[in-house]
């Protein structure tokens, strides 16, 4: 491999983790199975997540709000004052923190490893089947 291809090889990798894929910048990031503290500039009345299974989202105190991501996915938080006017109305993307995992393939199957320390199989969604 010519060092010109390596260099437009590095380049290119390096553009795509740079920048989120398309849609990825207007939404709201929380980790699966971790806590985002939302505060606000006035109280809320309502808060709505359109699927929770992917977050959940919990009033501390009527000024501060906290997200928790509960399976791989998109939803999206609608929190509402007490005039029913929109304070927040923003898309939510749940991922898991690449940080400290390993992913292992065998055939068709795939395996992920939270490793912090120690690996152990990361907590997988249930999953239900139909006939």
């Amino acid at each position: 491999m010519s060092s010109r291809h390596g260099s437009i090889t590095a380049l290119l990798l390096f553009a795509a983790l740079s920048f989120p894929a398309h849609g990825e910048e207007d939404m709201l990031r929380v980790y699966m199975d971790h806590a985002r503290v939302l505060k606000l500039d006035r109280p809320v009345s309502k808060v709505i997540i359109g699927n929770s299974e992917v977050a959940d989202a919990t009033v501390a105190d009527p000024q501060t709000i906290v997200l928790t991501g509960r399976n791989f996915g998109t939803t999206n938080l609608v929190l509402l004052d007490a005039d029913g006017n929109a304070i927040v109305d923003e898309r939510i993307l749940v991922s898991i923190d690449e940080g400290n995992t390993v992913r292992v393939f065998k055939a068709t199957e795939r395996t992920v490893l939270s490793c912090s320390p120690n690996c152990e199989t990361h907590a997988k969604a249930a999953t239900s089947s139909t006939n």
